[in-house]
């Protein structure tokens, strides 16, 4: 072996060490069992992509909700706001939609206290152009305020986790004009955006979902590339091969800091190959990095490439349909 191929794969397996034991990606692999209490009472619909999607006409409703971390609504309560709208949004793009409006739930023990969460929930709400119409407030004795949100959109074509299939070519699209939010694993390119250019940048998901060009994929949320990638393959029994070298990322941003990162707009696709040129070029087309990372497998495993180094990532995917 020569020094580089001993190199690579020294880095390689530093890399699983480092992403098995992390509790965002940890928390993504086990994801499964957070689902079962609600499919014995979900009906037809089936759980485990961002969104649930209701069957309504010719169309489809989408529902999603997020719980925000009591200590990152403490710590950074502006941001907190923002963020529960723009991950909602997100989630609705995710699966082929077009958001239509946000509720938030706040525990508050003073209406003064809750004002920074809410200046930067109106905040994103105008970046975004999605209105919030109402939620709920509880004043509450206690001194922690708790936030959380639920958005609300239709899709006419979906974008599911649930079709992933062998052969199918792995991108991976996301916005590197930004920067991260202080030491947090947050890349941030969406508070700095210009006005217009967030709704824009979201409306080719559905785009792509309406064209036929792409039928799969996920955001890219906690838990990174990696805990995004093992949950879109449990969904769809299937396995990967992920070239860690080809994963876009910002110039001067180490490559194990970027793959637990959650990205303000970041989305896994699994494309058929013949379309994969096209989809890249529509987000080329907005200045978003999009290239093709890696190959949907039969298997049910996990292989990640760095160089010429190639190793199995210890999860187990055989789960398929019905999570």
């Amino acid at each position: 072996m020569t020094s580089a191929a001993s190199d690579n794969a020294a880095t390689l397996l530093r890399l699983i060490d480092f992403l098995s034991a992390h509790r965002a990606v940890t928390d993504k692999l086990a994801i499964e069992h957070v689902y079962q209490p609600a499919q014995r009472v979900a009906g037809n619909i089936t759980i485990g992509d961002d969104c649930a999607a209701i069957p309504d006409g010719d169309d489809f409703l989408l529902m999603a909700a997020e719980g925000i971390l009591e200590s990152f609504v403490a710590e950074d309560p502006w941001f907190a706001g923002y963020s529960s709208v723009m991950v909602n949004i997100s989630d609705i793009a995710a699966m082929g939609g077009r958001p239509l409006a946000i509720v938030d739930v706040l525990w508050t023990p003073d209406l003064p206290a809750s004002t920074p969460i809410w200046e930067g929930m109106a905040a994103a709400s105008r970046a975004y152009q999605v209105p919030i119409v109402g939620g709920h407030t509880t004043l509450t004795n206690a001194s922690s305020i708790h936030l959380a949100a639920a958005v609300v959109g239709k899709a006419k074509n979906l974008i599911t986790s649930f079709e992933a299939c062998a052969g199918d070519d792995l991108l991976i699209a996301v916005d590197l004009r930004g920067n991260y939010r202080g030491d947090k694993p947050f890349w941030n390119a969406s508070v700095t955006a210009p006005e217009g250019r967030l709704r824009l940048d979201l409306e080719l998901l559905p785009r792509l979902a309406e064209a036929g060009w792409c039928r799969v994929g996920k955001d890219i949320s906690n838990g990174g590339v990696i805990g995004t990638l093992a949950m879109l393959l449990q969904c769809s029994g299937t396995g990967a091969e992920l070239w860690l070298e080809e994963i876009p990322r910002p110039s001067g941003i180490e490559l194990d800091r970027w793959l637990i990162s959650f990205p303000s707009y970041g989305f896994l696709l699994s494309v058929r190959p013949d379309r994969s040129a096209e989809v890249a070029g529509l987000f080329h087309g907005r200045d978003i990095a999009c290239s093709r990372v890696g190959i949907v497998k039969e298997n049910d495993g996990l292989l990640l490439t760095y160089g010429q180094a190639r190793q199995a990532f210890p999860v187990c995917l055989s789960r398929g349909h019905g999570i």
